[in-house]
Protein backbone atom coordinates (compact mmCIF):
# COMPACT_ATOMS: atom_id res chain seq x y z
CA UNK A 1 0.00 0.00 0.00
CA UNK A 2 1.35 3.61 -0.89
CA UNK A 3 1.38 6.43 1.52
CA UNK A 4 1.41 9.75 0.88
CA UNK A 5 4.24 12.04 2.56
CA UNK A 6 4.57 15.81 2.86
CA UNK A 7 7.84 17.46 3.23
CA UNK A 8 8.68 21.00 3.92
CA UNK A 9 11.87 22.34 3.37
CA UNK A 10 12.54 25.53 6.48
CA UNK A 11 15.41 28.10 6.51
CA UNK A 12 16.35 30.56 8.59
CA UNK A 13 19.04 33.26 7.33
CA UNK A 14 19.59 35.59 10.59
CA UNK A 15 19.27 35.68 14.18
CA UNK A 16 16.97 38.55 13.88
CA UNK A 17 14.43 36.42 12.64
CA UNK A 18 15.48 33.22 15.43
CA UNK A 19 13.22 33.07 19.02
CA UNK A 20 14.99 31.11 21.19
CA UNK A 21 14.21 29.08 23.77
CA UNK A 22 16.51 29.09 26.81
CA UNK A 23 17.40 26.13 28.62
CA UNK A 24 14.42 24.77 30.27
CA UNK A 25 16.99 23.51 33.88
CA UNK A 26 20.58 23.41 34.80
CA UNK A 27 20.38 19.96 34.14
CA UNK A 28 20.76 20.02 30.74
CA UNK A 29 23.95 20.62 28.73
CA UNK A 30 24.23 20.54 24.86
CA UNK A 31 27.84 19.66 23.87
CA UNK A 32 29.91 18.59 21.00
CA UNK A 33 30.46 15.30 20.46
CA UNK A 34 34.98 15.13 20.30
CA UNK A 35 36.01 12.91 19.41
CA UNK A 36 33.78 11.97 16.49
CA UNK A 37 32.29 8.88 17.97
CA UNK A 38 29.75 6.69 15.37
CA UNK A 39 28.49 4.83 18.09
CA UNK A 40 26.64 7.34 19.47
CA UNK A 41 25.42 8.76 15.86
CA UNK A 42 23.87 5.31 15.62
CA UNK A 43 22.15 4.95 18.51
CA UNK A 44 20.47 8.25 17.95
CA UNK A 45 19.39 7.56 14.22
CA UNK A 46 18.12 3.93 15.62
CA UNK A 47 16.23 5.27 18.61
CA UNK A 48 15.00 8.78 17.94
CA UNK A 49 14.22 7.52 13.92
CA UNK A 50 12.40 4.68 15.21
CA UNK A 51 9.04 6.67 15.94
CA UNK A 52 9.33 8.80 12.74
CA UNK A 53 10.26 5.94 10.10
CA UNK A 54 13.81 7.00 9.80
CA UNK A 55 14.84 4.00 7.72
CA UNK A 56 17.60 4.95 4.97
CA UNK A 57 20.77 4.55 7.06
CA UNK A 58 19.44 0.97 8.77
CA UNK A 59 21.38 -0.74 6.19
CA UNK A 60 24.47 0.99 6.63
CA UNK A 61 27.76 -0.80 7.63
CA UNK A 62 29.96 0.36 9.78
CA UNK A 63 32.25 1.74 7.16
CA UNK A 64 29.36 3.89 6.11
CA UNK A 65 29.18 5.04 9.42
CA UNK A 66 32.51 5.85 9.49
CA UNK A 67 32.67 7.77 6.26
CA UNK A 68 29.64 9.52 7.32
CA UNK A 69 31.04 10.69 10.95
CA UNK A 70 34.66 11.91 9.78
CA UNK A 71 33.11 14.13 7.35
CA UNK A 72 34.81 16.99 8.42
CA UNK A 73 31.64 18.76 7.32
CA UNK A 74 29.56 17.14 10.19
CA UNK A 75 29.58 18.09 13.92
CA UNK A 76 27.30 15.74 15.99
CA UNK A 77 25.87 17.79 19.37
CA UNK A 78 24.19 15.52 22.31
CA UNK A 79 21.58 17.34 24.60
CA UNK A 80 21.96 15.37 28.07
CA UNK A 81 20.18 15.27 31.19
CA UNK A 82 22.55 15.49 34.22
CA UNK A 83 24.78 12.81 32.83
CA UNK A 84 21.76 11.01 30.72
CA UNK A 85 21.91 11.15 26.58
CA UNK A 86 18.27 12.98 26.05
CA UNK A 87 18.48 13.78 22.81
CA UNK A 88 20.98 15.17 20.58
CA UNK A 89 21.62 17.13 16.42
CA UNK A 90 23.85 16.59 13.42
CA UNK A 91 25.01 19.82 11.95
CA UNK A 92 26.24 19.47 8.39
CA UNK A 93 28.47 23.16 7.45
CA UNK A 94 29.11 23.92 4.37
CA UNK A 95 32.03 26.28 3.98
CA UNK A 96 31.75 27.23 0.47
CA UNK A 97 28.04 28.62 0.43
CA UNK A 98 27.74 29.19 4.05
CA UNK A 99 25.15 27.14 4.71
CA UNK A 100 24.39 24.54 7.40
CA UNK A 101 22.26 21.77 7.30
CA UNK A 102 20.44 20.04 10.53
CA UNK A 103 20.56 16.85 9.49
CA UNK A 104 19.05 15.35 11.84
CA UNK A 105 17.64 16.20 15.33
CA UNK A 106 15.44 14.49 17.63
CA UNK A 107 14.59 13.52 21.70
CA UNK A 108 14.72 10.25 23.02
CA UNK A 109 10.72 8.74 24.00
CA UNK A 110 11.46 9.08 27.85
CA UNK A 111 12.36 12.90 27.31
CA UNK A 112 9.14 13.66 25.09
CA UNK A 113 6.83 16.62 26.75
CA UNK A 114 9.20 18.03 28.70
CA UNK A 115 9.56 20.74 26.50
CA UNK A 116 12.94 19.94 25.08
CA UNK A 117 12.42 20.36 21.15
CA UNK A 118 12.18 24.13 20.88
CA UNK A 119 15.69 24.49 23.40
CA UNK A 120 17.36 21.53 21.16
CA UNK A 121 16.45 23.38 18.05
CA UNK A 122 17.53 26.81 19.51
CA UNK A 123 20.96 25.58 20.50
CA UNK A 124 20.92 24.13 16.85
CA UNK A 125 20.35 27.33 15.20
CA UNK A 126 22.66 28.94 17.40
CA UNK A 127 25.61 26.34 16.72
CA UNK A 128 25.24 26.74 13.11
CA UNK A 129 25.27 30.68 13.10
CA UNK A 130 28.43 30.44 15.36
CA UNK A 131 30.08 28.44 12.56
CA UNK A 132 29.40 31.37 10.17
CA UNK A 133 26.32 30.50 8.71
CA UNK A 134 24.48 32.37 6.61
CA UNK A 135 21.63 30.19 6.03
CA UNK A 136 20.40 27.25 8.40
CA UNK A 137 17.78 24.80 6.90
CA UNK A 138 16.58 21.32 7.76
CA UNK A 139 13.51 19.38 6.08
CA UNK A 140 10.76 17.15 8.31
CA UNK A 141 7.93 15.36 7.10
CA UNK A 142 4.50 14.44 7.84
CA UNK A 143 6.24 10.97 9.53
CA UNK A 144 8.47 13.33 12.15
CA UNK A 145 7.12 14.09 15.72
CA UNK A 146 3.84 15.88 15.69
CA UNK A 147 5.31 19.20 16.77
CA UNK A 148 8.41 19.20 14.62
CA UNK A 149 6.97 21.85 12.20
CA UNK A 150 5.24 23.33 14.66
CA UNK A 151 8.63 24.03 16.64
CA UNK A 152 10.60 24.76 12.94
CA UNK A 153 8.19 27.85 12.53
CA UNK A 154 8.17 29.09 16.26
CA UNK A 155 12.05 29.20 16.37
CA UNK A 156 11.73 31.72 13.30
CA UNK A 157 12.23 29.59 10.50
CA UNK A 158 10.23 30.24 7.21
CA UNK A 159 9.05 27.01 4.81
CA UNK A 160 10.97 28.02 0.88
CA UNK A 161 9.90 24.19 -0.24
CA UNK A 162 7.34 21.74 0.19
CA UNK A 163 6.70 18.63 -1.84
CA UNK A 164 4.78 15.36 -1.86
CA UNK A 165 6.10 12.32 -1.91
CA UNK A 166 4.31 8.42 -2.54
CA UNK A 167 6.00 5.65 -1.05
Amino acid sequence: MKKEIFRKYLEIKSLDDFKEVKKPSENYSVDLVNPKDLQLNKFFYKNVGKKHKWIDRLVWTNKNWIDYVSDKKLSTYILKDNEELAGYFELIFYQDTGESEIAYLGILEEYFGKKLGGYLLSEAIKKSFSLGSIRTWVHTSSLDHKNALKNYLARGMQIFKSEKLII
